[in-house]
């Protein structure tokens, strides 16, 4: 071997050996929290995906906090990411928000989310999506969307009524899905040729999934959903454009008055991504929550019959027992709404909130440094024994007498700060009229399912079946 080869092959040794080297020990103008930045490049990405079957802590999570404590710091998708499992660092970050912390996703969510979408925008700009989505997802406009949202749950399920079973998870995602897109752009799905949610279907089954885009892989066929699902609603908003409407009744007459104003900071992109989002986000995170309540429910006799009580005392204090849900009725669900708290605790189905340090920041003696990503954890918050007795049981009961709207310390379920999720108040609606529905109307029967797998989001992999039936006279007798 020459002499100039083994010259090359000693500094390539030197180079990799340096690469190695800063990649396991980064760069900090103070004390890193400990932890391992895995491999270079993939980090700990494959741990992170690793499927398990466990409402508990997610074990990447649960593995590092028992080693090396509540905040340590990994490598995901090629980016350093400092996790917080702790509870007072979680609630800081989002409270920081705009100042010491800014919303942020690794590149891969933003592929698939969009470049333009609301969780990537900032300040003014995001304070001024969120007042557009408010102004149609605001309490009045839900106060008067409440006789339609309970119309369209008692007409499914008495659709399903006459099934031998349904799978719960596909069936409230389609009715909820509808609704919400006929709210949004008045799409009537049983009118359309186009099968809308068929995109996002495919687009949610890769949500999650290692980065990997290749012909045949989840993530490849998530971004094939997402755009085809786009170019759908590009076109509706350019037919929309053609042929405007006098009065605003949905979303998109919104988008075309803002889009149509002189100066305005509103995009086609922007409003695209965000009606994608807004799509997705109110009926794939509304029926699992759903789902998971029915699979509680079904388990836990002492919760249904009490809950059962509300709603028939509802019932039976109204002067007309045929009249609609009123407003004032919904408001008053209190062990309802302990029921959701719950249920929404141990679904946790949003694994990680990101955010990124625009500075350095000290907490606790260790230091997180600018520009690193950080996922804050709302499952290890939820499940921390310190603050739940027995955690991972189903007990509405330790929400009496408690904040049971908002968000806190120890409860994050919706996220928090500035970013606390707006359609918040929608999908509360939704699953409480969904609930008074079923409980005072029908009865079921778990018939198969009910497994979840998270990788690292949740899903139902076999469903949830059930069979439905109307309550018998003897049962509605006392209510009368």
């Amino acid at each position: 071997m020459s002499l100039l080869a083994v010259c090359l092959i000693a500094v390539a040794i030197v180079f990799i050996t340096h690469w190695l080297y800063r990649w396991w020990n980064p760069r900090c103008n103070g004390k890193l929290p400990p932890g391992s930045m895995g491999w270079p490049l993939i980090g700990e990405t494959l741990q992170f995906f690793k499927p398990n079957s466990s409402f508990d802590i997610p074990l990447f999570v649960k593995q590092r906090m028992k080693r090396y404590g509540p905040i340590f710091k990994t490598s995901l998708v090629g980016r350093p990411i400092i996790v917080s499992a702790d509870p007072e660092l979680s609630y800081l970050i989002f409270q920081q928000e705009g100042q010491t912390f800014q919303s942020w996703y690794p590149d891969t969510f933003t592929e698939i989310f969009g470049r333009e979408n609301v969780g990537s925008l900032h300040g003014f700009m995001y304070k001024y999506l969120k007042n557009m989505v408010l102004s149609l997802f605001g309490p009045e406009s839900l106060k008067k969307m409440l006789p339609e949202v309970e119309a369209t749950i008692l007409k499914k399920l008495n659709q399903w009524s006459t099934m031998d079973t349904v799978e719960i998870k596909d069936s409230t995602a389609s009715m909820i899905f509808n609704l919400t897109a006929k709210k949004l752009i008045s799409h009537e799905a049983e009118n359309s040729s186009e099968n809308l949610r068929e995109n996002f279907v495919a687009f949610i089954k890769g949500l999650i999934s290692f980065p990997l885009n290749i012909p045949g892989t989840a993530y490849h066929k998530c971004l094939q959903g997402r755009k085809k699902a786009m170019k759908m609603l590009k076109s509706m908003l350019h037919e929309r454009r053609m042929m405007p409407r006098k009065e605003n009744t949905d979303f998109f007459d919104y988008v075309l008055v803002e889009l149509e104003k002189e100066g305005t900071l509103l995009t086609e992109g922007i409003a695209l991504d965000l009606m994608f989002v807004l799509l997705f986000a109110s009926f794939e995170t509304t029926s699992l929550a759903l789902t998971v309540a029915i699979r509680y429910l079904s388990n836990n006799p002492l919760v249904l019959q009490r809950l059962t009580e509300e709603h028939d005392g509802i019932l039976k204090r109204r002067e007309n027992p045929d009249s609609g849900l009123t407003w004032k009725e919904y408001k008053s669900m209190t062990f309802t709404f302990q029921v959701i708290n719950e249920t929404v605790r141990l679904a946790n189905i949003v694994p990680g909130i990101f955010r990124k340090a625009m500075r350095d920041v000290s907490f606790k003696g260790i230091t997180i440094p600018a520009g690193w990503g950080v996922m804050v954890c709302p499952p290890a918050v939820h499940l921390n024994p310190a603050r739940y007795e027995n955690p991972l049981d189903f007990n509405p009961w330790r929400w009496e007498g408690g904040e049971i709207n908002g968000a806190s310390k120890h409860f994050m379920a919706f996220g928090g700060g500035m970013r606390f999720c707006v359609g918040t108040d929608f999908t509360k609606i939704q699953m409480a009229v969904f609930l008074h529905c079923l409980v005072t109307k029908y009865r079921w029967n778990p018939i198969k399912g009910g497994n979840i797998l998270r990788t690292p989001g949740l899903q139902f992999p076999d469903g949830l079946h059930i069979q439905l039936a109307e309550r018998r006279s003897t049962e509605t007798e006392s209510i009368q």
